[in-house]
């Protein structure tokens, strides 16, 4: 890497099937030392699983290697290293197969990869449950290191953890030890802000109005030896780089301040932001504390089959529709036939005296699980079909029901990090153990002190989200769901307001499950973890929203009496 004060690193990938031409975007819009992408999620580890079972050479995100066709050379001629975890399951294949490719472009490339984390062949071992799919265990930065500093042009891990893409060549050029840990902290937080492309550019962002968003660029971390950054993006590129959107990023899937990881434990409570010129956000003042002694593991298998019908209630008496629809439905699933869940759910969505069918139109959901995948298949369609002449006026469906399909389960456990055997593989084929964090610790989240209240005012009836930003997304059956305010005022009100209860109120889906609630001053936010909300994970689809996406969307639609010294401050978004 180029030795400079500033390590520039880039993103060109947030998850698997994200945009194809962000490699060669981000190759030539402007400098850059190392380009990452992260292409796994929970969900898609089970994609790759399934991948998997059907031919054992799979495994892998097939989509980076054909980036690599059309951008391996270009990222050579630049001097640009390319760090990835789409080896997935199979980091040994695809690196395989980068060699291969290079091979027949006529491109030298050292291509290195990361291994260990796959734990299935040690399942009785470890003592992990039988049935999975896959097991594999979140990795840190110090793999990737070792390969980078032994030569490798790219380097392809499979599980690691989404920030060791960026620690990783920051061990590497800054030379890090395990012990560095307010600098590793810094290098963490620069990879969660990265790890999900365009939503630090202004993807998904609360106040998506005030920028044009049409084609947000990809975010860069400038990186120093002391592990503060400063995001940005190519000059010209969409979207914008502002605090708002760091911060939005910042609370994405978090949990609360203490952020563990398998090299240090981020204490997102010390996080400092402030702006550093046109689409630059400083991030300095990060503090470390020593990581767990265990990694966390997910886990994947399959909990069964589902199948939905979905029923088209159109104009007058919509909750009488549906009521006749659940007792018809109920009369002809023969008892034997009926699955072991039955989930009904009603949308809404339709308006009185509305000008086109659509907009009068509401949907009622029926959802079907069970393990025996007859139970979700033929009978079930079969008994929502013949309600066809037989059923409320206006009858019909939005498809013909289907033969149903498998869904999976992640859950996630923790394992000795001892035990797990860390390996870099090097260009030329040695391998290097990596060893374990030697001073791991229990981190005690303390809960900062309360600002002081907004004084008593005037109030206004208004949706929440005119005073507050939201992000929200999953992390297995629980969701996260972080609220920022754009001022010190506005931190002054929400850290009183919005309180576990007053959410409760506002989300009645979260009135009987465990919430919970941390402060992060620095940041102007509170961040719930709403436990069990999305069931067994995305891939069950538990709920409409089955990622928890747009749960932040929802409670800002909410109203609620807000401070007219907010609603009228220049600072809330018309």
């Amino acid at each position: 890497m180029r030795e400079s004060a500033v390590l520039r690193i880039g993103n060109a990938s947030g998850f698997y099937g994200d945009r194809f031409a962000a490699v060669r975007e981000m190759l030539t819009g402007g400098p850059l030392d190392v380009l990452t992408g992260d292409y796994l999620a929970e969900l898609t580890m089970l994609i790759l699983a399934r991948d998997r079972l059907k031919d054992p050479s799979l495994g892998y995100a097939r989509t980076f290697l054909r980036q690599m066709e059309e951008c391996l050379g270009l990222a050579r001629e630049r001097g640009v290293r390319i760090v990835v975890n789409a080896g997935g399951l199979n980091p040994a294949r695809l690196a395989d197969e980068l060699r291969e490719l290079a091979r027949s472009l006529g491109v030298e490339a050292a291509v290195a990869h990361v291994e260990g984390d796959d734990l299935l062949p040690r399942r009785e071992e470890l003592g992990l449950p039988e049935g999975l799919l896959a097991a594999n265990a979140y990795l840190g930065g110090f793999g990737i290191a070792a390969c980078l500093a032994e030569g490798a042009d790219v380097v392809v891990t499979g599980r690691v953890t989404d920030a060791a893409l960026v620690a990783g060549p920051g061990i590497a050029r800054f030379g890090w030890t395990p012990d560095a840990l307010d600098a590793l902290a810094g290098a963490v937080v620069a990879g969660h802000v990265l790890e999900c492309g365009a939503q630090a550019t202004g993807g998904n962002y609360a106040f998506f109005r005030e920028h044009d968003v049409t084609r947000p660029g990809f975010p860069i971390a400038e990186l120093h030896a002391d592990g503060s950054s400063v995001i940005t993006k190519h000059p010209g590129t969409g979207g914008a780089v502002t605090i708002g959107t760091v911060t939005a990023q910042l609370l994405y899937e978090t949990g609360g301040s203490h952020y563990l990881g398998p090299d240090v434990t981020a204490r997102l409570d010390t996080v400092r932001l402030a702006a550093d010129g046109p689409d630059r956000v400083r991030i300095d003042g990060v503090r470390g504390e020593a990581p767990p002694p265990t990694l966390k593991v997910g886990l994947n298998r399959l909990g069964g089959h589902h199948n939905e019908v979905v029923f088209v209630l159109t104009g007058l008496d919509i909750e009488a529709k549906a009521a006749l629809v659940r007792r018809q439905f109920a009369e002809a699933l023969p008892a034997a036939a009926r699955p072991a869940e039955l989930r009904w759910t009603l949308a809404r969505t339709d308006h009185p005296d509305a000008p086109d069918e659509e907009a009068a139109s509401a949907l009622l959901r029926l959802t079907a699980r069970d393990r025996d995948p007859a139970k979700v298949g033929r009978e079930l369609g079969k008994a929502a079909v013949e309600l066809g002449l037989a059923g409320y006026p206006g009858f019909h469906l939005t498809a013909p029901p289907g033969p149903g399909a498998p869904y999976g389960v992640f859950t996630a456990v923790s394992v000795d990090a001892k035990a797990v055997e860390h390996t870099a593989v090097l260009p030329d084929g040695r391998r290097i153990a990596v060893p374990p964090a030697p001073v791991t610790g229990q981190s005690f989240a303390t809960e900062p002190q309360l600002p002081d209240p907004l004084p008593p005012g005037p109030t206004r009836r208004a949706p929440l989200g005119l005073v507050v930003g939201a992000r929200s997304g999953d992390k297995g059956g629980d969701a996260d769901l972080g609220v920022w305010a754009r001022t010190d005022d506005g931190w002054r009100w929400l850290a009183h307001a919005l309180t576990v209860q007053r959410l409760r109120e506002l989300l009645p889906e979260t009135a009987e499950l465990t919430v919970t609630r941390h402060l992060l001053p620095n940041l102007r936010a509170v961040n719930f973890t709403i436990a069990g909300l999305l069931g067994e994970g995305v891939a069950a689809r538990h709920r409409f929203d089955p990622q928890a996406k747009a749960l932040g969307e929802w409670l800002r639609s909410r109203h609620l009496d807000l401070p007219t010294a907010l609603l009228d401050s220049p600072e809330t978004p018309l």
